[in-house]
């Protein structure tokens, strides 16, 4: 009798233990200097390091996989970034998000592509990628340092200029992901490029990208709270309503060729507007963020068994020391003069400045560039430079968000144990 494990009762078995730890995990991390995202990587660096995996999930050999997971998972964190923010959007109430994203993400992109360009030695194209894949802080992995689920008044200064700087910057950044593409095109067939990179990348996939987003969530918020009371989508009382909008305004608006990220953020923000009170609403971002972390976790599972298969093998010193700088300088300090003459104060700005978390985003932009450039010399180091900054970023703000977020609760006068000492112990 055969007695070797069959592959699919293993994926099952696998998938039980995954979705387990999903519940579990965020619960008994509550108070630890870990995250979520350590203990995934961990986990998936020990089981690729067994002798009897022999998958070596390197994203440079599965490039198409890369830039379509990792595009799932940002779409879906960022719908539910847009249902849990509590704050009614305007350009006002909005300031913070306009100073990260109109100030502090050009000058990242521009001092990392500096840094790659002038000292690691990449050409100027590939240092631009390199730069737009590297300024927008990322949706998924920053869910410590956002604000709480919709209602549930956890939305200060702080998490909310860092949920909604994440959930804007991704749509920002892409057009210098495509600058970077067609200058790479431009050098090697020589077509004009700038005319139709601004009309086209930056004024039309933008705008429209907003555009549509709107009116996609305004269809949904009236179908799912404004329609005569029998047939409202409220009444399902089913949080998939947030999944499918999320799917239906990616889809369309890239059908139409504009931005499917900005666009998905924007019909999260008009769908909880239209109706700001509702359970319901409770519910689909409920829905939605479960769905995050279970991808999420199988993305940085895989993250963990790149790292024992090689990722990091082509890096140079000067690659640490400018993923080091990256971190501790480029973002902190653009942060800072972002936040130039914000009504807030040093503790707030320095927090704000210091979570400028790079992660599954970064992946997507540079699996995206990499997949729609022609012929780039070095893409393992690309991807080792990447992977460095990723690993730096989430051990670095993994460790120190649960102390410096429950030190800036009680500076603000919240007991951030107020809700653990409020629940029932059953």
């Amino acid at each position: 009798m055969d007695f070797s494990p069959d592959p699919y009762i293993l994926l099952l078995t696998g998938a039980g233990l995954l979705i387990a730890l999903v519940a579990w995990l965020p619960l008994a991390l509550r108070r630890l200097p870990l995250s979520l995202p350590i203990v995934c990587i961990g986990l998936g660096a020990a089981i690729f390091s067994l002798p009897q995996v022999t998958l070596e999930p390197l994203p440079m050999n599965y490039p198409e996989i890369t830039e379509r997971f990792s595009e799932f998972v940002v779409i879906i964190a960022l719908m539910g970034a847009g249902l849990k923010l509590d704050r009614i959007f305007s350009f006002r109430n909005w300031g913070i998000t306009w100073r990260l994203i109109a100030v502090t993400m050009p000058l990242s992109i521009a001092a990392i592509t500096l840094l790659a360009g002038w000292w690691m030695g990449l050409s100027w194209t590939v240092a631009l990628l390199l730069g737009a894949a590297l300024a927008p802080t990322d949706p998924v992995l920053a869910a410590d340092v956002q604000v709480g689920p919709p209602k549930s008044g956890e939305e200060d200064e702080v998490r909310f200029g860092l949920t909604s700087e994440a959930g804007m910057n991704d749509g920002f950044a892409f057009p210098f992901v495509h600058l970077a593409i067609a200058l790479s095109l431009a050098a090697s067939t020589g077509k004009p490029w700038f005319a139709e990179w601004i009309t086209y990348n930056v004024l039309w996939e933008i705008g429209a990208g907003v555009a549509a987003g709107y009116v996609i969530g305004r269809a949904f918020g009236w179908l799912t709270f404004h329609v005569p009371a029998k047939t409202k989508l409220a009444k399902t009382g089913d949080g998939l309503i947030a999944l499918s909008a999320t799917f239906v305004s990616y889809g369309l608006t890239e059908l139409i060729h504009c931005y499917g990220f900005l666009a998905v953020f924007v019909t999260a923000l008009t769908f909880r507007h239209a109706h700001r009170d509702h359970d319901f609403q409770l519910e689909m971002h409920e829905l939605t963020e479960q769905i995050e972390r279970i991808a999420m976790m199988v993305l940085l599972l895989v993250f963990g068994g790149a790292l024992v298969s090689g990722l990091l093998a082509p890096l140079r010193w000067i690659d640490a020391g400018a993923a080091v700088v990256t971190l501790l300088v480029v973002r902190p300090l653009t942060g800072l003069i972002g936040l130039m003459g914000h009504r807030a104060d040093w503790t707030e700005r320095l927090t704000l400045a210091f979570f400028g978390i790079r992660g599954i985003g970064s992946v997507y932009y540079l699996a995206y560039g990499l997949n729609h450039m022609p012929d780039v010399e070095g893409g393992d180091r690309l991807w080792a430079i990447v992977g460095l900054i990723i690993l730096i970023s989430i051990l670095m703000h993994g460790i120190t968000v649960t102390p410096i977020m429950r030190m800036l609760d009680r500076s603000h006068g919240r007991d951030p144990d107020a809700d653990e000492a409020a629940s029932p112990s059953g």
